[in-house]
């Protein structure tokens, strides 16, 4: 159950504060009545009804008002104890110096109103009315002690009504109006801690956007750069704040300045930064009137790689509604070609004929499966994958499926383990698919294969390499490597790359083919930055 005394929630600091001056102030009335006793009151007020009395109450006032001011400093302390205590002793002290200087008495219950109204600031109503009422009931019993004695004669009982009601009026009033101001102030607070979190969350978004944003003053000078804008420039002695934006990048200060005048953007690719990344700038201003501008630096590869997958998507969903309508009258030619070739009238001359059919039959069917499998190929799910083992683990598994006669299969590279960003199943088939080239086109006339795979870092960049010792690949035949359908074997498909080449797109990866000096080619996956920004994948 929730003590009466417990104020309200609101800022404590300034509670304390508020305390502390109410205890200062409360020294200050003890020292004023000390002077009254123990210096020339009589001059001031007359001569003491009790002189004993007055000096015995200040006397403990005093060291009370002290003890009191010491314990309001403490933090540990409940406010609302300090308050109730101190006015207590207040009303106290002021009842028994009114019996003894009785000229005093309209001064000290003045006094005592404001000390109530005060101390009804760190208290609940109930408590508030209990010590008004507490007050009341003392100058009551003084009012009545002084007149049995026979010295209240002057004294007539509407005062003694007033200051009650005084009393009561001025701890309501008090109570009200410290709810009122408390009940703002916490709503200050809230709506206050409320912007304070929301900029703090604004400034996060920004800070983790993958778009880089430059906030650039009238003076084009940058204000502020996020996360992305900044590694997108590359590695620099400090941050871009306080720099000009013509010294960051001249282009994007021309265009800045073309779009302030003309107010027509120029969203052209545009190299950025230290190692001349290509973005794509826009802008806009950060208020209607304001000469402050936000610029947004989107990686132009990462538009691009979004556009080129809507694209192929697209195309997936295409080439996948005709090869299903392909398909099937393939299968009945393939079916008819079977039968005819099962035929003991045909001649030797068609049969070679049949056997041909068949071949193309095959390989057409060999191309729809591809193309079915680039349709259905899933969203890419990268992963934090440790490169080393993950090239053991594929080898280790191709090699007991790979037949002997086949060539030799083996994992190579550094022991240290070697962090990257993939999806383990589009690895899995990108890893694949270069394996089984390497196999079928990567021997010697003769010659088994031999094929490694490997897992490096290259440039601070992790890479996985598929490297045979074949012949190689005529430079003619390299730069058409990956271009869809695109083979020089009659049996291929000409989409094995191609396929392979776009799933490491989706991963925001490369396959590139390297030219081996020795003899032999390789396949040179290069996998996305492993920063979080930057790495881009699939959108």
């Amino acid at each position: 159950m929730p003590s009466i005394f417990a104020p309200p929630a609101y800022t404590q600091r300034v509670l304390r504060r508020e305390l502390y001056l109410f205890s200062l102030y409360r020294l200050l009335e003890a020292s004023l009545l000390a002077l009254i006793v123990f210096g020339p009151g009589e001059a001031l007020i007359g001569e003491p009804r009790d002189a004993a009395l007055a000096t015995a109450a200040c006397l403990a006032y005093v060291p009370a008002a002290i003890l009191l001011l010491v314990w309001s400093r403490r933090t540990d302390t409940r406010m609302a104890e300090v308050a109730l205590v101190g006015v207590s002793s207040d009303v106290i002290a002021a009842t028994l110096v009114s019996h003894a200087i009785p000229q005093a008495v309209p001064g000290i219950a003045l006094m005592l109103v404001f000390n109530l109204g005060a101390a009804a600031l760190f208290l609940r109503l109930q408590a508030s009315l209990a010590v008004a009422a507490f007050a009341s009931a003392a100058m009551l019993v003084e009012f009545v002690w002084s007149r049995v004695g026979g010295g209240s004669a002057d004294r007539p009982l509407a005062e003694l009504l007033m200051f009650i009601f005084s009393f009561f009026g001025m701890v309501t009033l008090t109570f009200l109006l410290g709810e009122r101001l408390r009940a703002s102030q916490d709503l200050a607070d809230r709506r206050g801690a409320q912007a304070e979190g929301l900029a703090g969350i604004n400034e996060l978004i920004i800070r983790r956007m993958r778009t880089g944003v430059l906030m650039v003053d009238g003076t084009r000078t940058v204000r502020l750069a996020n996360e992305a804008a900044q590694q997108l420039y590359g590695e620099t002695d400090h941050g871009l704040e306080g720099m000009g934006l013509s010294e960051i990048s001249p282009e994007l200060a021309t265009r800045l300045s073309q779009w302030l005048r003309t107010g027509e953007p120029d969203d052209a690719p545009m190299p950025y930064g230290c190692e001349k990344l290509e973005v794509q700038p826009r802008f806009t201003r950060l208020l209607q009137d304001s000469d402050t501008v936000l610029v947004f630096l989107d990686d132009a590869s990462l538009v691009s790689r979004r556009a080129e997958s809507l694209t192929l998507s697209a195309m997936g969903r295409f080439s996948a509604s005709l090869a299903h309508e392909v398909r099937n009258p393939l299968a009945a030619i393939n079916y008819s070609v079977q039968l005819l070739a099962e035929s003991p009238d045909l001649p030797e001359s068609d049969r070679r004929l049949v056997e041909i059919i068949h071949q193309q039959c095959q390989r057409t069917n060999g191309i729809i499966e591809s193309v079915l499998g680039l349709a259905r190929r899933e969203r890419a799910m990268g992963e934090q994958l440790e490169l080393v083992a993950y090239v053991r683990r594929f080898v280790d598994e191709f090699t007991r499926t790979m037949s002997p006669e086949n060539g030799s299969l083996r994992a190579a590279g550094r022991d240290r383990p070697l962090p990257g960003v993939f999806d383990p199943g589009h690895l899995h088939q990108v890893l694949t698919i270069l394996v089984q080239n390497a196999i079928n086109y990567g021997r010697l006339p003769g010659e088994p294969a031999r094929i490694t795979v490997a897992a490096e870092e290259r440039d601070g960049r992790p890479v996985v390499e598929v490297t045979d010792r074949g012949p190689g690949v005529p430079d003619a035949i390299a730069s058409q490597l990956g271009r869809p359908f695109f083979t020089t074997s009659e049996h291929g498909t000409g989409l094995g790359l191609y396929i392979a080449r776009e799933l490491c797109r989706s991963n925001g990866a490369s396959l590139d083919y390297v030219p081996v000096p020795a003899g032999g080619a390789c396949f040179r996956i290069t996998l996305a930055a492993r920063n979080p920004l930057l790495a881009g994948g699939s959108p």
